[in-house]
């Protein structure tokens, strides 16, 4: 019986093999199903940044998901920040999204529901609002990770909102905030 052996070990093989995939699937979908995330919008940092109470009285830091607002020392960085609170202040939203930058803010696209609609699911991404009013960039040096629908759908608002000369866009050459944010780190000067 020399092929005995050879078998028991091919099951034991099988048996390893699906048990590995088994628990290489199981672990992928934990970061899918915490990707998701509801609660109220407590408290807006800036033009990109707020703070979300989730259900289990928990907070949690969200920067938005495929923008950049002007600075608060940059010109319409305080309008940025206004339009957010107005967006999203005391708010129930969605946030999609589980990377976390380094500062250790969660990195999501953040939904509020239609003005006026409480029962109304939040549908309405906040940063496309943002960078369709003149408000915020499309941040192009994270576009890889947003789908193609996203990407699409930003590039759109921010043209549209350039050629309507919009927000920020009413200024011939807007400083982007990454270019601000590193000028100041260089001492070199900023316009404000």
């Amino acid at each position: 019986m020399p092929g005995r052996p050879s078998t028991r070990r091919s099951r034991n093989t099988v048996r390893a093999l699906l048990l590995c995939l088994f628990l290489h699937f199981a672990l992928l979908a934990q970061p899918l199903q915490a990707a998701l995330m509801e609660g109220r919008v407590i408290h807006v940092a800036d033009g990109d940044t707020l703070t979300v109470l989730d259900d289990q009285k928990h907070s949690h830091k969200i920067r938005l998901a495929g923008i950049d607002a002007p600075e608060r020392g940059q010109p319409f960085g305080r309008r940025a920040t206004e339009a957010l609170v107005a967006i999203a202040k005391n708010q129930r939203v969605i946030v999609d999204g589980g990377k976390t930058d380094r500062y250790q803010r969660r990195i999501g696209i953040v939904r509020v529901a239609p003005a006026g609609c409480m029962a109304c699911t939040p549908s309405i991404d906040v940063g496309l609002a943002l960078i369709g009013g003149g408000l915020a960039w499309h941040y192009l040096a994270y576009e890889r990770e947003q789908s193609r629908n996203d990407r699409e759908q930003y590039r759109q608002a921010e043209a549209g909102a350039r050629a309507r000369q919009d927000g920020l866009w009413t200024d011939a050459a807007p400083t982007p905030p990454w270019d601000w944010r590193r000028a100041r780190r260089d001492g070199q000067p900023t316009r404000h």
